[in-house]
């Protein structure tokens, strides 16, 4: 995951590409459990959804990183 992206001649870091890359599949995520009633279950929908995205940017860095096989 060491690196950056160069777009159009600026350098972004790899990691806010994954960060963006991120929120937006735990939106996807979260509007579907919305979509499903699951969040009656859960009991701080917030802190649920940090949890969720933390979850799928380590997911994100796993796999996008040199050594994953």
């Amino acid at each position: 995951m060491i690196g950056e992206l160069s777009v159009v001649g600026i350098y972004v870091p790899w990691l806010l590409v994954l960060c963006l890359l991120s929120l937006i599949a735990t939106k996807a995520l979260s509007w579907m459990l919305a979509r499903f009633g699951f969040y009656r279950l859960v009991w701080h929908p917030a802190l649920f959804d940090a949890a969720l995205f933390m979850i799928v940017l380590a997911l994100a860095s796993h796999l996008t990183s040199p050594g994953f096989y």
